[in-house]
């Protein structure tokens, strides 16, 4: 068992590799312990109690497995379970979580949530919830180099999640000075990942969006006669009113 800052972790042989995230220690450790992981081939790898070091952890860590709650101080959880699934689409995730939102589970069954259970879970939830998530790994397809296979319908709906994530984004924030990075912080995603999931999506690139969202709004503003072009230049984002 190791300790280290906000996390702990362990190293083993079992076949599945399993994470739980969660702000209740209690709950973490709860989970932790009372399982009998054993039994279903699975070891706790890791464990975080907050979601920026959960995440960090996932990243290095890749758990074929992830209990997480969703609700972590300002983080979105959606979107950060979006980034991970559009990553890493085999991973398996059950939800634990203290709301009652119909429409939050349906929108976290589309990212390919496999449970959604209401803390505090009952153990029978949770021994469902392992077997079904083991047993959805035991079914995943082998990959070859000659033959890569395709991807999930998680894996889809995930990155349309995350795309929408940064379009928004930059509706909402044109006017300052927006970068890739700044963008896929925002969406819990590297820029790398970012850029190819809007590449794959909207066939443009980062600064192609970005450009396209400040000269829309740049026509809406030059309707208005009282605005000089320069002033509707730096509305928009761009300090050069030449290079606008």
């Amino acid at each position: 068992m190791l300790l280290k800052g906000n996390l702990l972790y362990e190293r083993g042989e079992s076949l599945y590799r399993v994470m739980i995230i969660d702000d209740e220690a209690i709950i973490v450790e709860g989970m932790r312990k009372a399982v009998d992981w054993n039994k279903y081939d699975c070891e706790v790898c890791g464990c975080a109690f907050d979601g920026i070091s959960g995440l960090e952890t996932i990243r290095q860590l890749k758990p074929d497995i992830l209990f997480t709650d969703i609700c972590m101080g300002a983080m979105d959880g959606l979107a950060m379970l979006a980034a991970l699934k559009s990553e890493m689409p085999n991973m398996q995730t059950t939800i634990l979580t203290g709301y009652h939102d119909f429409t939050y589970a349906q929108r976290a069954i589309r990212l390919g949530v496999v449970r959604l259970l209401t803390k505090p879970s009952r153990m029978d939830e949770l021994h469902e919830a392992i077997e079904t998530m083991v047993e959805n790994l035991s079914h995943l397809p082998e990959e070859t180099p000659l033959e890569p296979a395709e991807p999930p319908v998680e894996e889809q709906s995930a990155g349309s999640f995350v795309v929408r994530q940064a379009l928004s984004f930059l509706e909402e924030s044109y006017s300052q000075k927006l970068t890739l990075q700044i963008v896929a912080d925002h969406c819990y995603v590297s820029q790398w990942h970012l850029s190819k999931l809007l590449n794959r999506h909207t066939q443009q690139s980062f600064y192609d969006l970005l450009n396209a969202v400040r000269i829309g709004k740049a026509k809406e503003l030059l309707l208005n006669p009282k605005l000089r072009v320069a002033d509707i230049s730096e509305m928009i984002g761009y300090n050069d009113t030449a290079h606008f």
